[in-house]
């Protein structure tokens, strides 16, 4: 197969045997460090993105994709079905529900905890949030008594449960702000719930510190009449910002809306900024492979500079020179990050299968480190190393190409 000689010449240098071995070692080591820049990127890469996705995917398990609340005059939401249904119709909600939000000390057996306390409707929940998917014991229809002289239930996360040591079927005292005024002012009122079951969304942060009640028994410890929001859940998490427009467009000033991404700017900027980051520094790597194929370039000039004057004298030109030795730092940086991609994909999926990476649940939110390889992050990652190589080859080519043979064969 016939084949440029560019190329052909190239080839012979990098695969140089005996006398120039000494080439072919400083080649490969050059290539080795791009593989290692490479591999080194894309696994970073994927486990920034994987725990911003897991991350993400618990956190819209946990609560719903939007919060509506009613402003200005109309401020009590007696009615929510009604609002409800109103919200479903828009594009993208495919559910909406009720909730009362609070907080409340609850103790048991000893131990105690500052918990957060949603009222909620059993039969719509599940429409907007995962927990119909993520109960551990009991059912959200045991919320209410089963008989008069039963006390009303609440639902524990799974790790809330267990830092109290309760189980289904326990009581629980728990205290609000509400309470019995007093000639001492207003003294907080101990009432007694029963565990009606337990649920594990996999957010440590909700599963520690969340418990549902239903909307009735909230009113009553919350002294609310109303519900304080509707919760809506999208097909496409993405379109958050036009529901919200859309809210404000056709219900003028009765409604306000908030979406995921606002509730959690904060924690998602600064994800984004440590993966920019992480990126940046692992970059480094590349970069200083790439300064490897510049002094193998350069040593391969200085080793080759007879060779070089012998082609120029038999007509080959400038250009053709600059293009071996481009060739040959293009093969190094193409070879380097292919392989350099491809252990860095197969590394990743082997680290996110077997979960070999775990962490603190009560630090990290999640029990191991995540690993997704986006196609995009891998595409950026493969033309970055490759222009990096290329750029790297510009100035020992041109070097090569500007050698005199008369100055490079006088002493020959």
């Amino acid at each position: 197969m016939n084949i440029p000689f560019e190329l052909h010449i190239a080839l012979r240098y990098l695969l140089a045997k005996r006398k120039q071995a000494f080439i072919s070692v400083i080649s490969f080591i050059s290539t080795l460090g791009v593989i290692v820049g490479v591999m080194a990127l894309v696994i970073a890469l994927a486990l920034t993105t994987g725990l911003q996705d897991e991350l993400r995917d618990k956190i819209l398990g946990s609560y719903p994709h939007m919060f509506v609340w009613k402003r200005g005059a109309h401020t009590t939401q007696s009615d929510y079905k009604a609002d409800s249904q109103k919200l479903r119709e828009l594009p993208h909600v495919i559910g909406a529900a009720p909730a009362i939000l609070g907080k409340a000390l609850i103790t048991a057996a000893g131990e105690s905890a500052f918990i957060s306390i949603k009222g909620i409707d059993p039969d719509l929940e599940p429409s907007v949030t995962a927990i119909g998917s993520s109960i551990r014991s009991g059912s959200l229809a045991e919320l209410g008594p089963t008989n008069p002289d039963e006390h009303d239930g609440i639902f524990l996360g799974s790790d809330l449960a267990k830092q109290l040591g309760v189980e289904r079927g326990d009581s629980i005292t728990m205290i609000t702000t509400e309470g019995t005024l007093s000639p001492m002012g207003m003294v907080p009122r101990p009432r007694r719930l029963r565990v009606a079951g337990t649920f594990n969304l996999g957010f440590f942060e909700f599963d520690s510190q969340t418990g549902f009640v239903s909307l009735d028994v909230a009113k009553r410890l919350l002294g609310k009449e109303d519900v304080d929001a509707l919760q809506l859940r999208l097909d496409n998490i993405y379109a958050a910002r036009d529901v919200s427009k859309e809210i404000a467009d056709k219900f003028g000033g009765d409604f306000t809306a908030q979406d995921w991404t606002e509730m959690n700017q904060s924690l998602f900027s600064a994800l984004w900024l440590e993966k920019m980051a992480i990126s940046a520094a692992i970059c480094l790597i590349v970069m200083v492979a790439a300064l490897n194929i510049v002094a193998s370039l350069i040593l391969l000039v200085m080793e080759k500079h007879r060779d070089i004057a012998i082609l120029k004298t038999m007509g080959a030109s400038a250009r053709s020179v600059t293009i071996v030795f481009m060739t040959q730092g293009l093969i190094i940086g193409i070879v380097g990050t292919a392989i350099g991609a491809l252990a860095g994909v197969a590394l990743s999926a082997v680290f996110d299968h077997y979960r070999l990476i775990h962490l603190p649940v009560d630090v990290y939110q999640v029990s191991y480190l995540p690993f997704k390889v986006e196609p995009l992050d891998l595409g950026l990652v493969i033309l970055a190393a490759v222009v990096i190589c290329f750029l790297a080859t510009i100035y020992p080519s041109r070097q090569a190409a500007r050698l005199d043979p008369a100055q490079a064969l006088r002493y020959e």
